[in-house]
């Protein structure tokens, strides 16, 4: 082996260590913890003590509205949000259609959690996943001036679809805040209603008070954590569109410094808060398969991210909550000022979000990276997402529909592939007559370069027509990657041996490394794959031990990636196999022209050995 193959082994032998040490791991598994159901809560007080009314009850209209405390907003001088606890007496109201169970508290007259009754919290149970389960603040909690989360509102009504609550503060002002549900949905499978709660905030000054100045308040947007204990967090963000673009805010944002700081040289920095000031038509918290979207009526002013601390020192656990800035205007005796918008708490299904005016569809991340945005995910992965559903709607299972869309788009792809897969045959042809060429001018790079396009031109070969499968591949395997890490409809979706398509296929563990049998099958398709697909002449020897080097780094980076991507690779190795095996015995490309020089003189004339 020459000094290039064990310099080029020796720096993926470093790069494979890097990636193992480097990367993340995961945190240690989180307790999922359900609430009661809403029928029991109904007719029992709670584990914590904390009453539950139900939606129809109403309170007695001669009982008066308590004024709320006054509890000045204060700011934490720690980097992590505490988590809030549900006060013992609070009073818990829920609204519920088919789709939700969304529970109110009076303190903060907002919305405590939110359960989805088609979305388990642990696989192989009914109870549902529950969005703010530990949270900072209720989702829409009002921090302003004299009101905040630990205000206590009077619940004036309830009904089945709407809840309203009241405060007065100190100085007079009155809120009152409303909620209602949809009852009905259109299309259960599309209807974004089913998951979309009406707000409205109304600051009403009665007449005998003196004018109230404007005012700086937020609307919280909930707490996004992970949703099992495989989950990195790398999901985890909050959003901001302007009208334009969404920008997204991680948890790394919050921590980085000089580049030496990754080698601990350098002087890293840590902030509590980071701000997002600017128009906000929506704004949003998410993990990588829910998502709490707030879309007011009048755009905001920005968005205001904080890391939270919802594990302990023994579990730790980062999540990650927002609030949107808004100005209430200034109020004369007798004016009123309403704060009202649409919040969608529900699944990243791309196939709702898409029917929502305001582009809500970019809190699915699909062009979020600058590879994807490279490679148009934001153009591809909707595509590739709204053909997985049809699929699944014929057939009914989810890895048979990602079998199905991977062999239509293969079909999509054929003609370009076989234009490249004949071009890159007569490039194998033409091997011998580029051995010649460099022979002659092996001392003048110059003119080696010179003969051998002459030599492509002469052929009629085009030494870019092998990757033209490439950049047609490229774009769609880096779309179906993105659309696949935020598709809440594969979560817990089994295929075969597969459990859950949304995650590593592991079967077992051997000395604690886990056996993930589809990604050893891709890249056995791709090992195979490489061996059938001709080389090309002007590769070297070093760059053709990296190519065979590449199938085994390629598994070992998607090895604990979604089992979904690794069966839509399986199924598109496999594919082109036997499409290869096909173009190697029935293609028929005719032999090179020898290589002369002056006076015709014949150089070099070789064909290839056949085998056998």
């Amino acid at each position: 082996m020459d000094k290039n193959k064990i310099i080029g082994s020796a720096l993926l032998v470093a790069a494979f260590a890097c990636l193992y040490w480097l990367s993340p791991r995961p945190q240690p598994p989180v307790k999922v913890s359900v609430p009661p159901a809403t029928a029991a809560a109904a007719t029992a007080p709670a584990a914590t003590g904390s009453p539950t009314v139900p939606a129809a009850a109403v309170p007695s209209p001669a009982a008066p509205a308590a004024a709320a405390p006054v509890v000045p907003a204060t700011t934490s001088a720690t980097m992590f949000a505490p988590v809030a606890a549900t006060p013992a007496d609070a009073i818990i109201t829920t609204l519920a259609n088919d789709f939700l169970e969304v529970r109110f508290t009076d303190y903060g007259g907002a919305i405590r959690d939110v359960a989805y009754k088609k979305y388990a919290a642990v696989q192989g149970r009914p109870e549902p996943f529950v969005f703010n389960e530990k949270h900072a603040a209720p989702i829409l909690a009002l921090d302003t001036a004299g009101l905040d989360a630990h205000a206590r509102f009077t619940l004036v009504s309830a009904s089945a679809t709407e809840v309203v609550y009241r405060a007065t503060l100190e100085n007079g002002l009155e809120v009152t805040r409303r909620y209602t549900l949809a009852a009905t949905v259109k299309d259960p499978a599309t209807d974004p209603a089913a998951y979309r709660i009406r707000h409205e905030t109304t600051f009403r000054n009665p007449a005998e008070r003196p004018n109230v100045p404007a005012t700086l308040t937020s609307l919280g947007l909930g707490t996004a954590g992970r949703v099992n204990a495989g989950d990195l967090g790398q999901y985890l963000a909050s959003v901001r569109h302007d009208g334009e673009k969404a920008v997204f805010t991680s948890q790394g944002d919050f921590s980085g410094g000089a580049f030496l700081a990754f080698f601990g040289l350098g002087t890293r920095w840590e902030k509590s808060t980071l701000d997002q000031p600017g128009a906000a038509v929506w704004t949003a918290i998410d993990n990588q398969f829910f998502t709490s979207i707030y879309t007011p009526d009048q755009p905001g002013l920005g968005l205001v991210s904080r890391r939270v601390q919802l594990g302990t020192d023994a579990q730790p656990e980062i999540g990650l909550t927002g609030a949107a800035s808004f100005t209430v205007p200034a109020l004369a005796p007798g004016a009123s000022a309403q704060l009202a918008g649409d919040l969608y708490v529900g699944p990243k299904e791309y196939n709702r979000l898409s029917e929502l005016k305001h582009r809500e569809d970019k809190v699915m991340q699909f062009d979020r990276s600058p590879y994807s945005r490279i490679f148009l995910s934001g153009y591809v992965a909707p595509f590739q997402n709204w053909l997985m559903n049809q699929m699944h709607r014929v057939v009914g299972n989810w890895g048979l529909a990602i079998v199905l869309m991977t062999l239509l788009l293969k079909f999509i792809s054929l003609p370009f592939t076989l234009i490249a897969s004949r071009s890159a045959k007569r490039m194998q042809k033409l091997q011998p007559l580029m051995a010649a060429v460099r022979e002659k001018h092996k001392d003048n790079p110059q003119k080696l370069n010179q003969a051998t396009m002459a030599l492509f031109k002469e052929h009629k070969i085009n030494p870019l027509g092998g990757c033209l499968p490439i950049l047609i591949t490229m774009p769609l395997f880096i779309g179906f990657f993105t659309m696949l890490g935020g598709t809440a409809e594969l979560r817990f979706q089994g295929f075969l041996w597969a459990t859950d398509l949304s995650g590593p296929d592991t079967v077992a563990h051997l000395l604690g490394v886990p056996l993930n049998i589809m990604p050893l099958l891709m890249g056995a398709t791709m090992f195979y794959q490489m061996k059938l697909t001709p080389s090309s002449p002007t590769m070297d020897s070093t760059q053709a031990t990296m190519m065979k080097i590449m199938p085994f780094m390629f598994t070992a980076i998607c090895y604990n990636f979604s089992c979904a991507l690794a069966l839509y690779s399986t199924v598109n190795g496999a594919f082109t196999i036997v499409q290869q095996l096909l173009v190697n015995k029935y293609a028929k490309v005719d032999d090179p022209a020898p290589v002369t020089g002056p006076g015709g003189r014949l150089v070099k004339n070789v064909t290839p050995k056949k085998k056998g």
